[in-house]
């Protein structure tokens, strides 16, 4: 019976240990959506050192700048602020958040 005290003990020592480092972990990002590019546009923004169009990341991913094309990288740059990702600082100016 004392040893099954004991371990309730150390039981409840560790959970309030691990539910205190659980308030200290940082939010976890949301997943992005199964695209290859959502993975290059971050990288283009983590190089970033201003906000970018998203005619700018279009060159910087060596897509041609077709209306199309540009078109749908601002459709994922959107889609990338409603993840909370990316924040659009003016209408079609986009940045990471930070």
């Amino acid at each position: 019976m004392r040893e099954a005290e004991t371990h309730l003990e150390h039981l409840a020592i560790t959970r309030r240990t691990v539910t205190g480092l659980a308030d200290r972990l940082p939010a976890v990002a949301p997943a992005l959506p199964e695209h290859p590019d959502y993975p290059r546009i971050l990288a283009v923004f983590n190089e970033a050192t201003s906000p970018l169009r998203a005619r700018d990341v279009c060159q910087a991913l060596d897509h041609e700048l077709l209306p199309k094309n540009i078109e749908g990288t601002r459709a994922k740059l959107r889609r990338l602020v409603k993840l909370d990702i990316l924040t659009e600082i003016d209408t079609g100016s986009f940045a990471r958040k930070q």
